[in-house]
C-alpha cells in the first residue's frame, strides 16, 4: 500500500512538459531535494522555458 504523501508530489508545466519533482529538487534555484512544489519560492519559474509556477498541474499516478 503506498501512502499519498502531499510533499512529494510532482507537478508538470503545460507549457513545455517539464515535470518538476521534489525528490530531485532544482539545482538552478539551489533547491536542495526534499523542497514540495507549495513551498518553493514566489518567483520560481520552470527552468526550461520559464513558465510561471500557475502554468503547473499536479501529476496523478494511478496506483494498481
Amino acid at each position: 500500500m503506498t501512502i499519498d504523501n502531499k510533499e512529494n508530489r510532482k507537478y508538470k508545466c503545460e507549457v513545455c512538459g517539464y515535470t518538476y519533482n521534489p525528490e530531485v529538487g532544482d539545482k538552478r534555484f539551489n533547491l536542495e531535494k526534499g523542497v514540495p512544489f507549495n513551498d518553493l519560492p514566489h518567483n520560481w519559474r520552470c527552468p526550461v522555458c520559464n513558465a510561471d509556477k500557475d502554468q503547473f498541474f499536479e501529476v496523478r499516478i494511478s496506483q494498481i
